[in-house]
């Protein structure tokens, strides 16, 4: 067999390999695992979106090739109406908005569409490893901003070296935050499209948990910025916002020459996603209101998090996305000890802090989603099991 890519190399090991071992192995003993790990939404698709797709389906016009350049238009539409409705920024749909089948899959071809070797891409740690890992295969250099929790896990501009700014054409950011759970201002989203104007650098804003929020909390967005859809191009996805992940549809707007870009690499890579999935999308962003999956998430992230602080585990209630980021309470222990005993002796399973890089150690991320539970009781138990225990002493 021929030598595989050497940009493959440039994928880190699989951090979380242990984890996967002993939880495979505390399955096979017979133990009722808690799985507080991926970031699934474990609540059904709407039954309207299902009902869209399945009369898409019937419709034969869904049945062949996309050949828009953009995307099946009601769905284009219909994204760039839900963002005025959402946000109150108008997005042309005739060029400033894009197709995805997935936002994973759109951020990962971006850096394909615009890094060059030398060229660095600006990528936040701890992050969603996408930005970093394609940036890299890309044949990219990454500098990584710290995102450090006395500063509400938002980057440092100041802190990023004028030389690496000079080379930089990407600057990932991620709000709501994966993994922190953290939210940005309208104030730091104009310190960095100012930062990106002054550098020439595209603004790469990704937004996949853009309405899971709690308690009437509203995210800002880097468009409604004066002069931000000159820099930027923010990230969409219907898979966290409508509970649709395996249905792999999301969308990008902005900038309309980076949006063009994009467009452009896509059309050599793929063939878009099935039309009758952009059909029923259009129904999710048209008219779908998913508030009553959001008060789920709410529900079971007052239970986890009144119940560990209850029990002397000190964490913080995230206003939106649907994770809880911890200090590990064990003084001593690293992220991937404490998370690999907590699933030995609790049957909980967390994921280490260190699976979104070196800036997470010390942390772990714990997950909303979880088949299995109805109103909250499987997290109610996941805290009687932490305490019964022993780990916090």
């Amino acid at each position: 067999m021929p030598e595989r890519s050497k940009r493959l190399d440039s994928i880190p090991p699989y951090l979380f390999a242990e984890i996967s071992r002993v939880k495979a192995e505390a399955i096979a003993s017979g133990a009722d695992v808690i799985d507080l790990g991926i970031g699934d939404p474990d609540l059904p698709t709407p039954e309207p979106v299902v009902e869209a797709l399945a009369k898409a389906a019937h419709n034969p016009a869904t049945h062949r090739y996309d050949e828009t350049p953009f995307g099946w238009v009601s769905f284009i539409e219909a994204a760039a109406d839900w963002y005025g409705r959402e946000f109150g920024v108008r997005v042309d749909p005739n060029g400033e908005v894009v197709q995805l089948i997935g936002s994973k899959e759109g951020l990962a071809h971006l850096a394909y569409a615009y890094l060059d070797p030398g060229d660095v891409a600006i990528v936040p740690n701890p992050g969603y490893t996408v930005y970093r890992v394609n940036s890299l295969m890309a044949g990219g250099e990454v500098h990584e901003t710290p995102l450090l929790e006395e500063n509400g896990f938002l980057p440092k501009l100041e802190d990023i070296p004028v030389e690496v700014a000079r080379r930089a054409k990407l600057f990932y950011v991620c709000y709501p935050h994966n993994p922190t759970g953290a939210v940005a201002t309208p104030e730091f989203y104009a310190d960095l499209v100012r930062f990106c104007r002054d550098h020439d650098i595209l603004l790469v804003n990704d937004m996949a948990y853009a309405t899971v929020s709690y308690e009437g909390f509203r995210n800002p967005t880097v468009l409604q910025v004066p002069g931000g859809k000159e820099v930027s191009i923010e990230f969409h996805s219907l898979s966290k916002m409508f509970n649709m992940t395996g249905w792999r549809l999301g969308f990008a707007l902005g900038n309309r020459d980076a949006v063009a870009t994009l467009a452009k690499f896509k059309s050599n890579i793929d063939s878009k996603q099935f039309p009758a999935i952009a059909e029923a999308g259009a129904e999710a962003l048209r008219n779908v209101d998913n508030s009553a999956s959001l008060a789920v998430y709410q529900k079971r992230r007052d239970y986890l998090c009144d119940g560990l602080n209850a029990i002397g585990w000190p964490v913080r209630k995230p206003k939106a996305t649907f994770y809880v980021w911890a200090r590990v309470p064990v003084q001593g222990m690293s992220s991937a000890e404490f998370c690999k005993s907590l699933l030995e002796r609790a049957h909980v399973l967390t994921i280490p802090g260190t699976g979104y890089g070196t800036q997470g150690e010390g942390y772990l991320r714990m997950s909303l989603t979880l088949m299995g539970d109805r109103e909250g009781e499987r997290f109610q138990e996941a805290v009687r099991r932490i305490q019964a225990s022993g780990l916090l002493g």
